[in-house]
């Protein structure tokens, strides 16, 4: 079984920064995507950024240049650096972490975390 521990969520105002970590345990590909998601009140579950265990990253165009995703593939932690804040980011912010694997047919494996609030106060 696979568990992912999110931290770092929070209250800041606009133009502040959060980082925010989440580790993942248990039986866990070395070969993975790990990202984070998030959904705001009333709104559905959108892509933030996303990372390759092989440092390929992904960002929506939202956050492009203000978040910084990265990877600790040694301790299979993932961060999200949030800088220039907007109450827009206000959100519940989810990790993902998936990998699929081909032994005659696809497996794909697909796992969430709790969420963490982050809330930006103009």
């Amino acid at each position: 079984q696979v568990q992912l521990v999110e931290s770092g969520g929070g209250l800041v105002q606009a133009g502040g920064s959060l980082r925010l970590s989440c580790a993942a345990f248990g039986s866990i590909s070395s070969i993975n995507t790990m990202g984070w998601y998030r959904q705001a009140t009333g709104k559905q579950r959108d892509s933030v950024a996303r990372i390759t265990s092989g440092g390929t990253t992904y960002y929506a165009d939202s956050v492009k240049g203000r978040f910084t995703i990265s990877r600790d593939n040694a301790k299979n932690t993932v961060y999200l650096q949030m800088n220039s804040l907007k109450p827009e980011d206000t959100a519940v912010y989810y990790c993902n972490l998936r990998w699929a694997t081909w032994d005659r047919s696809l497996k794909e494996y697909d796992y969430w975390g709790q969420g963490t609030q982050v809330t930006v106060s103009s």
